[in-house]
């Protein structure tokens, strides 16, 4: 497990939730659950590709539903090997969360590369699935034509993917790094402090991102080119809804989706594909605003 840190010490300010470990094939995931004792349909929330079961706490504070956030393989504090790279063994993996909660079926909620995840869960395993929320991602993204499809990581994720070859001597340093980032810049935020620390492992004054750059170059590649999440989106069996945001990665215009009618179109399976004002590829969940309109679109169609 990539620990090494005292987790008590970045626990989410004012919010109660339980931690757990939950055996998967070749390891554990860590496991994060809010209002672990509220009645109705759970929710699975899966995060983004460098991201932690933290991203997830701004929604928290916006329902009273019982949430299910897991570290995926080789993020936060999970530990498993990679017996397969790719979206299947993630979507594998969150089926054995649900036993492991005793849960029948769950609303799946997933973020950037956690939205391709839950689409190919949704198909692996149709019966765990009651629908889907695709926040920010799960759907091809339009990359340059002829790109590397390696180079391709590094152009979309940016500083994201840079940081995780980089070395830090404090946790305060961490926090000003991502200050630099449009995404984050001029927002103060305990919730954030917490994210952002509990992204560290290791000992200052040498402290490195859990998360390595050859995990997320992997399920990267499969993301984009791979069979599984093709096969998903062909057959999307359960109901599934896109919530897009303004602005992308970076704060700029286009964001990752530009055309909702043209996403529509070309999967028709799709229920409704929807626009977030005035948040970006981040904000869209780890912000008031955008975590607000998430919890909305999950309650739009039942749920609690």
């Amino acid at each position: 497990m990539p620990a090494d840190r005292n987790d008590d010490a970045f626990s989410t300010p004012a919010q109660e939730h339980v931690t757990t470990d939950v055996p998967v094939t070749g390891g554990a995931l860590r496991l994060s659950e809010w209002h672990p004792d509220a009645e109705g349909v759970p929710w699975l929330l899966v995060h983004g590709v460098t991201a932690s079961h933290l991203a997830w706490a701004w929604v928290a504070r916006e329902t009273e539903a019982r949430l299910i956030a897991p570290d995926l393989r080789g993020r936060g504090r999970s530990a498993a090997s990679r017996r397969r790279p790719g979206l299947a063994q993630h979507a594998d993996d969150l089926a054995a969360v649900l036993d492991a909660s005793r849960v029948d079926r769950a609303i799946v909620v997933g973020h950037s590369m956690g939205a391709f995840v839950a689409a190919v869960l949704a198909d692996r395993h149709p019966d765990r699935v009651e629908r889907v929320v695709l926040v920010d991602g799960g759907l091809p993204l339009d990359l340059p034509v002829g790109m590397d499809p390696r180079e391709a990581v590094r152009h979309v994720l940016g500083p994201t993917a840079a940081r995780l070859d980089m070395r830090f001597n404090s946790v305060a340093e961490y926090r000003d790094f991502w200050r630099a980032h449009p995404a984050f810049a001029g927002r103060e935020d305990p919730l954030l402090d917490a994210y952002f620390a509990y992204d560290l492992v290791g000992h200052e004054p040498d402290l490195r991102p859990a998360t390595r750059f050859a995990t997320v170059e992997a399920d990267s590649l499969d993301q984009n080119t791979g069979a599984a999440i093709a096969t998903a989106l062909e057959r999307m069996p359960r109901p599934t809804r896109l919530l897009a945001a303004e602005r992308g990665l970076r704060g700029e215009v286009p964001p990752l989706y530009p055309d909702l009618l043209a996403l529509e179109r070309a999967h028709p399976r799709l229920r409704a594909a929807t626009r977030v004002p005035g948040v970006d590829h981040y904000s869209i969940v780890m912000s008031t605003e955008g975590a607000r309109a998430v919890a909305e679109e999950v309650r739009r169609d039942g749920g609690p």
